[in-house]
């Protein structure tokens, strides 16, 4: 061990602490306040402008630069300019001043800019409100447990910060501070608390409708290595849990957007040509006993509820939640009426044993045998000479089906989660020269070979498989798991799902294990010090955010309706909800009304103390204020008692310098100072009281 690196630490650590001790209090408190708000604005920097984040930067060091050295501040001209220049370039970054991505980015500018005004108390309270506010816009951003972590101790900063311009006199320290901002922040703890249990539940916390857009998850629309890009994203897309044995991996399919149309890259859903496919009810058989379970769908980007295949649309089986509205699509595809821009729980029930779909051959099949004219002609030939092999000549679906997967597995095809770029048509290119792909490779061009053999298919995109290990209850399915695969129609039976995946991959369906996305730096590390550490701690993080996410962001309605059933409302209704809360509302003001009485009418220790030597000068006949300190009374002795009263002002001159020493305790000085005080005051002579 270095001996000497090892003594020089805590040498390191005081040069901080001793650095404090010698800097001036303005430039102290100034420095507090800046690192402060850096650490505010801090989250704001991934979705603000690259001039916002630099003019922050700077900006912030120009006024520490200017506190270390006393200099001046900057004139007023400069103040107008770098507003004008920072209001141009909002404009000019979001192409307007209003709404919330303009309104975040003046707010941040502003609140750095106002550094440059710090003069006078008055600019340090603007300065500590702006943070305030700024707190509560980085809630229309994330609510995670991380950011309301963050922003718990970046309030315990600005009210530390406060505390310090409330006290004008002396050098009170840091730690003084912080605990004073500690101990109000713990006292509306409990208001806080009464305000989330009964304020009124509307609409999601802090959401907005467009926070969606910036989500991950499913996209409605599908190009070969998209989901290969969800794949490498290892957040969680929603929990389940099932009231019942657990399916087999390999019957757990969420069924996401079902795309139908191709124009030779992109696939996207389909607008029927003919009315027979629009019917508003799927044509669904199911078989067997239901399986019951409920979900928790973080927030995502599309209108979709990625449900167990297959769920149907029947009485105590469709998934229902207040203030929603969902529809079962003729593809089994249940959609949302706006995007899921909040996380929801739903319960519902699913029949594995199914068949949907027409029976008989009905016109619009036909949407789903359409490929683009110029489209993967290599791909289409191929497909033309697997037709006229004589074992197919007069093959069913079912059969050419089995034959394109049996050539996936004896093709040498590799599944991979990094397949690269496809430029040219990619479905040739996959299918008949790389053999490299993802899960929407094989069902893309699994499609395209069914269509070119004139069978109805279509791509299914979803998520396939859950985590092998159940936190609290649930079973976590992640956007690793997201996955794609198809299904063609096949007379008497319908569309029948197949996963082409499977035949190269069988593990992949098997068992519900996606292809590892790669980890970061702190996760690749941990997993190779100690794997099982580094699952655990993975867990604990996810169990601790789940109990985050379903004690506080899910708190809802209906919970608080419950809350109002435990405390013995038969039926509650929102006057009972209003009621409740206007009646603790009232009741913790009066508390409140109570405690300011009493803190009014109680006084300090020193000023009991100095009242106390009032009545007892008043005794010997020195008249003095309520206000003034122990040294000037001790004049106001000498001259009223002369070298009678030598003694008591000595004693009040000690009184001076005890009041304004570091650590002294009135209690203190009451046991120790005040019976020499009292001996000094029996000790002037009568004569000498008027």
């Amino acid at each position: 061990m270095n001996t000497a690196a090892t003594a020089s630490a805590p040498r390191l650590l005081a040069r901080p602490a001793a650095f404090l001790r010698r800097t001036p209090r303005e430039t102290r408190d100034t420095l507090l306040l800046l690192v402060v708000i850096a650490f505010t604005t801090a989250p704001h920097l991934s979705h603000l402008p690259t001039w916002c984040s630099v003019l922050v930067v700077t900006v912030l060091a120009w006024r520490a630069g200017i506190a270390l050295r006393g200099g001046a501040l900057p004139g007023r001209w400069v103040m107008w300019a770098l507003l004008l220049i920072t209001g141009a370039l909002t404009f000019w970054t979001e192409r307007t001043l209003l709404g919330r991505e303009a309104g975040v980015t003046m707010l941040v500018a502003l609140l750095s800019l106002k550094t440059l005004e710090l003069r006078a108390r008055r600019d340090a309270l603007v300065v500590f409100f702006l943070g305030f506010f700024l707190l509560l816009t980085q809630f229309l951003y994330s609510q995670s447990l991380l950011t309301g972590l963050w922003m718990l101790l970046a309030l315990w900063g600005l009210l530390s910060a406060l505390v310090l311009a409330h006290m004008p006199v002396g050098r009170p320290s840091l730690g003084v501070a912080a605990a004073v901002a500690a101990r109000a922040t713990m006292l509306g703890l409990p208001l806080m608390a009464l305000l989330f249990a009964l304020f009124p539940r509307i609409g999601p916390l802090w959401g907005l409708p467009q926070d969606a857009a910036g989500k991950t998850g499913l996209s409605g629309t599908l190009r070969l290595g998209g989901v290969a890009e969800l794949a490498n994203d290892d957040s969680v897309a929603f929990r389940v849990r099932f009231f019942g044995p657990r399916p087999l991996d390999r019957q757990l399919y969420f069924r996401g957007p079902v795309l139908s149309t191709t124009n030779g890259r992109d696939w996207t859903r389909l607008v029927p040509t003919v009315a027979p496919l629009q019917r508003a009810r799927a044509e669904l058989q199911t078989r067997g006993e239901p399986l019951r379970y409920e979900m928790m769908l973080e927030p995502g980007r599309l209108p979709v509820l990625t449900l167990l295949e297959t769920t149907p649309d029947r009485p105590g089986a469709a998934p229902q939640l207040e203030g929603w509205h969902f529809s079962l699509r003729p593809d089994l595809q249940w959609q949302a009426d706006r995007p899921l821009a909040e996380r929801i729980r739903i319960e519902a029930s699913a029949w594995l044993d199914f068949r949907h779909g027409p029976s008989e051959p009905v016109a619009g099949l036909r949407d789903f045998m359409a490929l683009p004219a110029q489209a993967h002609p290599r791909t289409r030939a191929w497909a033309a000479a697997l037709r006229q092999r004589p074992e197919l000549q007069r093959a069913d679906a079912a059969q050419l089906s089995a034959a394109v997967l049996q050539h996936i597995r004896t093709g040498e095809y590799t599944y991979t989660l990094e397949p690269g770029t496809y430029d040219g048509d990619a479905i040739d290119e996959f299918w008949l020269d790389r053999k490299l792909g993802f899960c929407e490779h094989f069902a893309a061009a699994y499609v395209v070979v069914m269509r070119a053999l004139d069978v109805p298919a279509r791509i299914v995109t979803g998520y396939q498989g859950i985590e092998a290990t159940m936190q609290e209850g649930y079973w976590i399915v992640r956007q690793s798991n997201a996955h794609a695969w198809a299904e063609y129609w096949l007379p008497d039976q319908g569309w029948v799902r197949i996963d082409p995946t499977a035949a190269v991959a069988p593990e992949r369906v098997q068992s519900g294990r996606s292809l590892a996305p790669p980890q970061g730096l702190v996760a690749g590390a941990l997993s190779t010090l100690d794997p099982a550490l580094a699952a655990r701690l993975r867990g604990a993080w996810e169990a601790l955010n789940n109990r985050w996410n379903q004690w506080v962001l899910n708190y809802s309605r209906s919970q608080q309706f419950d809350l109002m059933r435990a405390l013995g409302v038969q039926v509650p209704s929102w006057q009972d909800l209003a009621a409740l809360l206007i009646t603790a509302l009232c009741s913790v003001a009066l508390v409140g009304a109570g405690w300011a009485w009493w803190d009014r009418h109680r006084q300090d220790p020193w000023l009991r103390l100095a009242k106390r030597v009032q009545e007892r000068l008043s005794r010997v006949g020195v008249t003095v204020l309520p206000h003034e300190p122990p040294r000037t009374r001790a004049t106001r002795v000498r001259e009223r008692l002369g070298a009678a009263g030598e003694a008591l002002a000595t004693q009040l001159e000690a009184l001076d310098r005890l009041r304004y020493a570091d650590g002294v305790r009135a209690g203190t000085v009451q046991r120790s100072w005040w019976p020499a005080f009292a001996a000094a005051a029996r000790q002037v002579p009568r004569t000498a009281a008027p």
